[in-house]
């Protein structure tokens, strides 16, 4: 999609100086410039349209080097920050997660500075779309109608992109298409003027032609996740949740519960019923892979020519994340005694990696000398984590040190949601890059168990009738599906898998909220939602002291976090610092919180 409006770099440039410059003899174009009127029609407006949509991966060349410093996935900025994996690879490479990791990030961060930068392009770009659509509907190239679309996606999309900043700062600058970025400062709420702008697209029609644009039914959900997050304002986003439960996809196509878990993460179901809505990516398109996922490029087992990827080793969850899936009667250990020596999960450190391989296939056989852990879980944990003496897509059974770059640094586990099939590899990922880890398997940025999830914590926070539970059990039963569980070669199920539903009422509100809380974790980990999910809750430091204070005991614990790391988790680990670099632009106009 960027690949084919690579002009838009060069129109956007020039539409930059759009506004800034308001005397009346610096309204001459100069020789050999690109006249704006080109753009002032439909032609023009969907080239424009197609520039603001293609930021909502939050990768662009313009804006970060690599991808993956902005990526929307966040999976540094809501997944590690939330304690749900580690940076992973090893102390030199991307050394800058590290303090994002331990809550030691400072405002000179370049990470900052990259997605500040990129989503205040993203609001750019949107910007231009209602500027240009407004000329277009007065000059008659286009209808009072087509101007209403155009103007009403953009508003959309630029509130979401400051809601982007709004939940990773707080105190941020509002900018639409009038504001001066001379005089922009950041002492408001924007909140408000985020509700406003997505408020306008809720109409908008279930069927948008595209696979890609927001729809009716998206916009409800983002209105009612903006709501839950800065208003606490649970009735009105459950009347949304509620009306899009019944949407569709924005090409008009049906969404509901996917019949199996593992099914979601595959490539070719990127944009299957369970996808509300998909950040589309591409390969092998002539764009040398900016087009495929290249915010998760580094986000693979690190063993080169033998595993998913070949690089480089990011994103190991944290064995709290792993030991969260042990069941006790098929349900989750909800006071936290998953952490406790007796229910952890087995890893595998301190064991040698498994060489053998099977003679036929090439692939991983049994792992001598390890046996992984026999004891209940929740079969969601293989879907999510690459462990030891697993299955892992078919890629054969993961065999342990060999596929992690420095499990002392690291942790022994590997990630697997974003991961494709051996079978996929040259089809479904790059072959024009330097790795196969650029694919197309999309982020599924609103998924319909998410829509669920969303609607039970609104009944609960309303008192509604149930408090949730039947959407939770809604989502237990799906991943009870014998169906999906990881398989053995001889079809037996991976390990010890046992899920059940709740089938005593909840007692109470703080009853339900915790069961809700957890159900978050084992569904939706490490899709880029927990940090932003506690400070939702307002229990980001007491969840995060706790998580830390058992992580760093691990043994890998003292090098990834250092000696004292719980003692670095205070009240602003719920916010980021303002990149420095962007107060030194603003000449005092921004100021630190």
């Amino acid at each position: 999609m960027k690949k084919k409006y690579i002009i838009l770099i060069f129109i956007l440039a020039v539409l930059g100086t759009l506004g800034s410059c308001k005397k009346d003899y610096l309204t001459v174009a100069p020789v050999g410039s690109l006249n704006q009127g080109l753009l002032q029609n439909s032609k023009g407006l969907d080239a424009l349209l197609v520039g603001a949509y293609s930021m909502i991966d939050g990768v662009s060349s313009n804006t970060s080097p690599d991808g993956w410093e902005t990526t929307s996935s966040n999976w540094v900025f809501g997944s590690i920050r939330g304690m749900e994996a580690n940076k992973g690879t090893d102390a030199g490479d991307q050394p800058d997660i590290e303090p994002i990791q331990t809550f030691t990030e400072t405002a000179t961060n370049p990470y900052l500075n990259y997605k500040w930068n990129e989503v205040y392009e993203a609001v750019s770009r949107c910007n231009t779309v209602i500027t240009v659509a407004n000329l277009a509907q007065a000059a008659n190239k286009i209808t009072a109608d087509q101007a209403t679309s155009y103007i009403t996606q953009a508003k959309v999309l630029r509130g979401w992109y400051h809601f982007e900043a709004w939940r990773m700062w707080a105190k941020v600058p509002y900018m639409d298409e009038k504001t001066d970025p001379a005089t922009c400062t950041n002492t408001e709420d924007i909140s408000d003027k985020i509700i406003a702008d997505v408020t306008t697209g809720v109409d908008l029609p279930n069927n948008m032609g595209a696979i890609g644009k927001f729809n009716g039914t998206v916009v409800k959900v983002i209105l009612a996740k903006i709501l839950m997050q800065t208003k606490h304002d649970y009735a009105g986003a459950l009347t949304l949740l509620t009306a899009a439960k019944s949407g569709t996809k924005p090409d008009g196509t049906p969404i509901g519960l996917a019949p199996t878990y593992g099914e979601i993460f595959n490539i070719v179901n990127r944009n299957g019923i369970e996808a509300v809505y998909t950040v589309q990516y591409s390969v092998n398109d002539g764009s040398g892979a900016w087009n495929a996922g290249a915010g998760e490029v580094l986000n693979f087992p690190y063993k080169s020519g033998a595993s998913p990827g070949g690089c480089c080793g990011f994103f190991d969850p944290t064995q709290d994340f792993v030991n969260s899936f042990r069941t006790s009667g098929g349900l989750p250990l909800l006071d936290n005694s998953y952490d406790t020596p007796a229910n952890a999960v087995k890893n595998d450190m301190g064991y040698a990696a498994n060489t053998q391989k099977d003679p036929l296939t090439g692939l991983a056989t049994s792992d001598p000398g390890f046996v992984p852990d026999a004891g209940p879980l929740d079969p969601r944990l293989d879907w999510s984590v690459g462990r030891r003496g697993i299955p892992y897509w078919d890629w054969g059974l993961h065999t342990g040190a060999d596929w992690i770059r420095q499990p002392l640094y690291s942790g022994p586990f590997s990630p697997k949601k974003q991961v494709y099939k051996k079978s996929q590899e040259g089809t479904l990922t790059s072959t024009d890059s330097w790795t196969s880890g650029y694919t197309a398997n999309g982020y599924r940025m609103i998924r319909f168990a998410d829509i669920l999830l969303m609607e039970a914590e609104c009944q609960i926070e309303t008192n509604a009738p149930g408090l949730g539970q039947a959407n939770i059990n809604l989502i237990r039963a799906r991943a009870a599906n014998p169906a999906g569980f990881v398989t053995m070669p001889n079809g037996s199920a991976a390990a010890n898998y046992v899920i059940n539903q709740y089938t005593i009422p909840f007692a109470d509100q703080a009853a339900a909220r915790v069961a809700l809380r957890m159900e978050r974790k084992l569904e939706l980990g490490q899709e880029g939602h927990r940090w932003y999910d506690f400070n939702r809750w307002g229990n980001t430091v007491t969840e995060l002291q706790r998580i830390m204070t058992y992580e760093s005991k691990m043994p890998w614990g003292v090098r990834l976090y250092g000696s004292n790391p719980v003692s670095q988790i205070g009240p602003k680990a719920t916010t980021y610092p303002i990149p420095q670099r962007q107060l030194d632009l603003s000449n005092g106009k921004l100021t630190q919180p």
